[in-house]
C-alpha cells in the first residue's frame, strides 16, 4: 500500500500530469548512446562527416522540437510499449533536455569550424571527446549537462530574480 492519500498522485503521475512534454529517460539515454556510439566510430575512422551528420539531426531536433527530433522519436519507437507499460518509468524534464541539446549542437558546431574552416582536426576531435565523455558520463548517472544547467539557472536568479 501506498502511503500516500488517495487524493494526492504519486510522484511519476504528478510529474506526467504537470508535465506533459518530458521525456522519457529510455528515450534520452537512446539518444546519449546513439551520441557515443556515432561520435566514437566517427573518432575512430577519422571521419568528421560523421559529426556533421550528427549536428544535423541533433540542430532539427532544438530547432523544430520533437515533431523533428529524429532520435526522440525512433526512441520513442523503439521503448514506446515498454514506457506504456510502466506508468512510473522516470522522466527527464524537456527543457534540461533542450539545454543539453544546446550545448551539443555548440560543440558540434565548433568541431565542425575546426574540421572544415580552420583545418585543425586535433581541435576538432578535442570537441567531439567532450561530447563523448559527457554522454558516457549521463549513461552512468552523472549529467554534466545538468550541472551546468543548474548552475545557470541559479545565477540567473541570483543576478536577474525570478524571471
Amino acid at each position: 500500500m501506498s502511503s500516500q492519500p488517495a487524493s494526492q498522485p504519486s510522484a511519476s503521475q504528478s510529474s506526467r500530469n504537470n508535465r506533459p512534454l518530458d521525456i522519457p529517460l529510455p528515450v534520452v539515454n537512446f539518444s546519449r548512446a546513439i551520441y557515443v556510439v556515432a561520435l566514437a566510430t566517427a573518432l575512430a575512422l577519422q571521419q568528421p562527416i560523421i559529426t556533421s551528420a550528427l549536428l544535423l539531426i541533433v540542430t532539427l531536433g532544438v530547432a523544430g522540437g520533437a515533431r523533428w527530433n529524429v532520435l526522440g522519436r525512433l526512441g520513442r519507437i523503439i521503448f514506446g510499449k515498454r514506457i506504456a507499460a510502466n506508468p512510473a518509468v522516470p522522466l527527464e524534464d524537456a527543457r534540461l533536455i533542450r539545454f543539453n541539446n544546446l550545448i551539443v549542437v555548440g560543440l558540434l558546431g565548433a568541431a565542425q569550424v575546426a574540421f572544415w574552416v580552420t583545418r585543425t582536426p586535433l581541435v576538432g576531435w578535442v570537441f567531439v571527446g567532450l561530447i563523448i565523455a559527457a554522454s558516457i558520463a549521463a549513461l552512468a548517472g552523472y549529467c554534466v549537462g545538468c550541472v551546468l544547467y543548474y548552475q545557470f539557472k541559479l545565477h540567473k536568479y541570483k543576478f536577474l530574480g525570478d524571471s
